[in-house]
C-alpha cells in the first residue's frame, strides 16, 4: 500500500477526533469527564478482546498497560482538566505542542533524525491553531496549563512508545488491549470523583455509541497502524487536523463564525502538515546507496544462479 494511502487512513483518525466536543457538549450528559472517558474506552475495548480472541502474554502485560496509561488513561484525564480550568483555545493551543514533543523524544527512544524543516512546519502549526480558536479574552492558569502539558507530554511518550514497543499482533489486537487497559486505570478514578450518571436518553446512548465505537475503536486502530507503517514523526502532525476539524464542525452545525483570522490559521495548519509529511520523505542521498546496495546483492544472486547453471544468459 501506498504511503500516501497510509497518510490518508491514518489522517482519518484526528479528523474523527475534532468532533469528540461536538458529540459530548451536544448528546451527553455535563459534568462527567471521566465516566465519560471510561465508557469510551472500556467498552469498546473489550468489544473488540471478543473479535480478536487475544491476550497479551509475558513482557506485553505490563506494556499494555504503561501505553494504556499514557494513551488513555493519564491523557484524556489531564486534557480534561486543562479544558475545565482553561479556555477552549488556550487549552487546544497548549496540548498542539505535541508534535514538537514526538520529535525530539522520537529522537531519544528511537534514533530518528530531527530535521529543521519538519522542526519549522510544527511551530508553525502550532501557530496555526493559535489563530484558529485563541481569543484575545483568553486567560492563563497555571494548573491548566501545566494539565495541557502534561496531557500533550503523554500522548507524545504513548505515541513514540507505540512504535517503539511493536507485539507481533494485528493494530485491531494492539488497541483493543490498550482501550481496555486505559478504561480498567480510569474505572476507580470515576467511581471515586464523580457522581453515578442520569438516566441515559436514546441521544445519550447514541454518543456514548458513537464515541467509543467510532472515536475510539476505529480511530485508535487507525492511529496505531499509522505508527506502526510510518513512524511517530510523520504521523504526529496529522493531529492538527483535530482543531481543524472542531472549528469546521462549530461553523457548519453550531452556526459559529469564521473570522480572517481562523481562515489564515487554516491555511497555516494544512501547511504545516504538508511540510511536516515533506520533511519525513527519505532524501536522494539516502535513497541512493539501499538501491545500489539492492541491485548489487540481485545482481550477485543473479551471477551466482548463472555460475551453478540454473539460469540461462
Amino acid at each position: 500500500m501506498s504511503r500516501n494511502v497510509d497518510l490518508l487512513l491514518t489522517a482519518i483518525a484526528p479528523a474523527i477526533w475534532g468532533s469528540t466536543y461536538l458529540v459530548t457538549t451536544e448528546m451527553l450528559p455535563a459534568g462527567y469527564p471521566l465516566t465519560v472517558s471510561v465508557l469510551r474506552a472500556l467498552p469498546a475495548g473489550l468489544l473488540l478482546l471478543l473479535a480478536v480472541r487475544q491476550l497479551p502474554h509475558g513482557i506485553w502485560w505490563p506494556r499494555v498497560f504503561v501505553l494504556g496509561a499514557l494513551n488513555f488513561s493519564l491523557f484524556w484525564a489531564m486534557l480534561f482538566v486543562a479544558a475545565y480550568r482553561l479556555p477552549g483555545g488556550v487549552a487546544a493551543t497548549v496540548g498542539a505542542i505535541q508534535p514538537l514533543i514526538v520529535l525530539f523524544l522520537a529522537r531519544g527512544l528511537l534514533g530518528t533524525a530531527i530535521r529543521p524543516l519538519a522542526v519549522i512546519a510544527a511551530i508553525v502549526g502550532l501557530g496555526g491553531v493559535a489563530l484558529l480558536i485563541l481569543t484575545p479574552q483568553a486567560t492563563l492558569d497555571p494548573v491548566g496549563v501545566a494539565a495541557g502539558l502534561g496531557s500533550a507530554l503523554s500522548m507524545a511518550c504513548g505515541t513514540v512508545l507505540t512504535r517503539r514497543w511493536q507485539p507481533p499482533v494485528s493494530p485491531l489486537t494492539f488497541t483493543s488491549w490498550q482501550l481496555t487497559a486505559g478504561g480498567i486505570l480510569l474505572l476507580p478514578f470515576a467511581f471515586w470523583l464523580e457522581p453515578a450518571l442520569p438516566p441515559l436518553t436514546v441521544t445519550n446512548i447514541a454518543g456514548f455509541a458513537y464515541l467509543g465505537l467510532i472515536g475510539a475503536a476505529l480511530t485508535y486502530t487507525l492511529w496505531f497502524r499509522g505508527i506502526k507503517r510510518l513512524g511517530p514523526a510523520t504521523i504526529s502532525p496529522l493531529g492538527f487536523m483535530s482543531p481543524l476539524t472542531a472549528v469546521i464542525l462549530g461553523w457548519w452545525w453550531l452556526d459559529q463564525t469564521l473570522s480572517p483570522a481562523q481562515l489564515i490559521g487554516m491555511i497555516a495548519v494544512l501547511g504545516s502538515i504538508w511540510f511536516g509529511q515533506r520533511a519525513q520523505l527519505p532524501t536522494p542521498m539516502a535513497v541512493a546507496p539501499m538501491a545500489h546496495a539492492d541491485a548489487a546483492i540481485r545482481g550477485s544472486g543473479w551471477t551466482k544462479c548463472r555460475e551453478q547453471g540454473k539460469i540461462g544468459s
